[in-house]
């Protein structure tokens, strides 16, 4: 059976691409807590940088409208260039487009807001006209209300895009936890990122396995790792 969407997501059939993650955007963001919607953001692009995903930063009206990308992302790709441009569909940007076809994937994995506008207009469009396969993002995308959010979501996988969540787009890529060249970097996104899943790791380092509690003011990203869960 001949069904791309049966294909697991792995580091090697899939680029990624954070639409208009920009404070102007957020602020209009009703459809989840904001911070965690940024926290989610972050947590999805220190995962792309580990398992090396093409990733395209789009911006819309930066200086005008939208503030500037959150540094936070930025920091995760260093000297990484953002793709300015106007038009509410990233898609309609050639520059967007060219990017898009260099990275030479076409499962796109889209990080976005507003879900309802810049991720529904690119999502359709990028099928429609270029042929790529969307994996949207839920909880990395934001919407103007729940409502907003979840019909353009609802519109979206009625026309094929597949619906995931960030957290299942790092494991994904992860699959098996034998892979010991990523095994401590994602352990660190996920200690960092992922809510009571973090914590329990954690816990599980240092009462069962009796790892070294971080000194004081460490980073996650930064403190010892212990070698893999049995």
């Amino acid at each position: 059976m001949n069904n791309p969407k049966l294909d697991v997501l792995t580091p090697t059939n899939c680029q990624m691409i954070f639409i208009d993650q920009q404070p102007q955007m957020a602020f209009g963001v009703q459809s989840m807590d904001r911070q965690a919607l940024k926290n989610n953001v972050v947590g999805l692009a220190k995962a792309a940088k580990v398992f090396n995903i093409p990733t395209t930063i789009t911006t819309v009206e930066s200086e005008s409208f939208s503030g500037f990308t959150y540094p936070e992302l930025l920091d995760v790709f260093p000297g990484q260039e953002t793709l300015e441009r106007s038009s509410m569909n990233s898609w309609d940007d050639q520059k967007v487009r060219d990017a898009l076809a260099k990275n030479g994937k076409k499962k796109v994995v889209v990080s976005g807001l507003w879900t309802e506008v810049c991720n529904n207009s690119f999502a359709l469009c990028a099928m429609a006209e270029g042929d790529y396969e969307i994996y949207m993002v839920a909880d990395a995308s934001g919407g103007t209300s729940k409502e907003a959010h979840d019909y353009a979501m609802a519109r979206m996988i009625q026309a094929g895009v597949v619906p995931v969540t960030w957290q299942q787009v790092l494991l994904e890529w992860q699959r098996d936890w034998a892979n010991k060249d990523t095994y401590n970097a994602v352990m660190a996104i996920v200690r960092e990122h992922s809510g009571a899943y973090g914590m329990g790791v954690d816990y599980a380092y240092t009462m069962v396995h009796k790892a070294a509690q971080r000194a004081v003011g460490a980073h996650a990203m930064l403190a010892p790792v212990p070698a893999p869960l049995a």
